[in-house]
């Protein structure tokens, strides 16, 4: 699915600065919760299993500070909406 559309004020996690919003064509992910509630992430190209993984991303703001991650990981039956699980250092 698209997210651009549903997103387009949205800021993208790893994205340059200079052009922070989606980009048409690409899939997202939801971050809900901890601290990157709100900010989208770029699944596109992701496979199943990655998927379903999930990501640690480097989180300034979580409970371990500058290099600390948030973990985050797909809601059941919801490809695009990812709940944060917590933080790790």
């Amino acid at each position: 699915m698209d997210r651009g559309d549903e997103f387009p004020e949205g800021r993208v996690y790893g994205q340059d600065h200079s052009r922070p919003g989606p980009v048409p064509g690409r899939d997202y992910a939801d971050l809900i919760g901890g601290p990157l509630d709100g900010v989208l992430l770029d699944i596109t190209g992701w496979t199943a299993q990655e998927l379903q993984a999930g990501a640690a991303l480097i989180a300034e703001a979580g409970h371990y500070g500058a290099g600390g991650r948030a973990r985050y990981g797909p809601r059941p039956g919801e490809r695009n909406r990812w709940d944060w699980a917590g933080d790790t250092p």
